[in-house]
This record gives C-alpha cells, sequence and structure tokens, in this order.
C-alpha cells in the first residue's frame, strides 16, 4: 500500500470543553497519511486515479472551519469518516493537535488509525 500524505494542515475552530475555548477560535493542526494504490494513476498520469490531496485538504478546512466538538478525539473521529466516505480511501492515518493546549507543552493531541491495509 502506498501513502499519499499532508502535513501541517493549520485550520481555525470551535475546539474544547472550557468556556474560554469555547468563545474564541483556537488553531488546530492536521497531518493525514493516506493509503491507496498509485501505480495506475503514476502509469497514466491521471489524477482521477490517484487520492487528490488538494480536494481532500480543502473539504476537510471546511468540515472543521465549521465544526464546533469538545473533544479532539470526537474531531478526529468525524474527519477520518468524511475522509474514508468521501474519498474512498481504505486506510488511513489521522494526527489532530491543538498547539496551544497547554501552556508548559508544544501541542496536544491525537493520532487514530482507521480501515485497513490491503
Amino acid at each position: 500500500m502506498d501513502k499519499v500524505y499532508v502535513r501541517g494542515l493549520r485550520v481555525d475552530t470551535i475546539i474544547g470543553i472550557h468556556d474560554y475555548e469555547r468563545d474564541h477560535r483556537q488553531t488546530v493542526l492536521v497531518d493525514l497519511e493516506l493509503g491507496y494504490d498509485i501505480r495506475a494513476a503514476a502509469a497514466a498520469e491521471d489524477i482521477a486515479l490517484t487520492l487528490d490531496y488538494q480536494a481532500i485538504s480543502e473539504r476537510l478546512c471546511s468540515f472543521i472551519r465549521a465544526s464546533e466538538f469538545q473533544l479532539v478525539e470526537t474531531l478526529a473521529e468525524r474527519c477520518a469518516a468524511l475522509i474514508r466516505d468521501e474519498f474512498g480511501v481504505p486506510w488511513l492515518r489521522l494526527r489532530l493537535a491543538k498547539p496551544n493546549a497547554l501552556h508548559y507543552a508544544d501541542e496536544v493531541g491525537i493520532v487514530i488509525e482507521r480501515g485497513s491495509i490491503a
């Protein structure tokens, strides 16, 4: 299985359980690894035969900007489901981080994997 990836996607959203988090948008960082067989696309040089990382990124940004989840776990699950359902991705690893969640840490977050690698 090949992997198409996007690293450092920055999106502002409402995320968190505390009142001060609900009052102001925060930046979350998203890294994606998307399992997909790219051989047909490489042979034909045809974007329709691979994962369009621009389309995936734009759709994900739109979804995250419009969301208002309390937990990063919920946001990560919903993002993973969106990507798998709308873009037919059989396997993914998604890392979602909140860079300013703790003043004594660079960032906190979660990494999830969904689907299976054939």
